[in-house]
């Protein structure tokens, strides 16, 4: 997909999203709870994708960008029977 083709489908999204903020206020109560359930979803996800990454990010490279040389992977031997 060209960059150009995405940037439109992005924006019929968009555009969709908008539409359907504004008949929100005259929405069915079932509709404005599964509209809500759907966006805290997508907000939640959001959220622990960014927690995800901060965290691995910095086990593995520490605050300043730098790894952490005290983090050295041990080898492990198999035990002899």
């Amino acid at each position: 997909m060209s960059s150009e083709g995405f940037l439109k489908e992005v924006q019929a999204i968009g555009e969709k999203f908008l539409l359907k903020l504004q008949k929100l206020p005259k929405a069915e109560p079932v509709e404005i709870v599964s509209f809500s359930v759907v966006l805290l979803f997508i907000v939640t996800v959001l959220v622990l994708t960014i927690i995800a990454c901060s965290c691995c990010c910095y086990s593995c490279c520490g605050c300043d960008g730098r790894p952490d040389p005290r983090r050295k992977k041990s080898q492990v031997s198999p035990a002899a029977h």
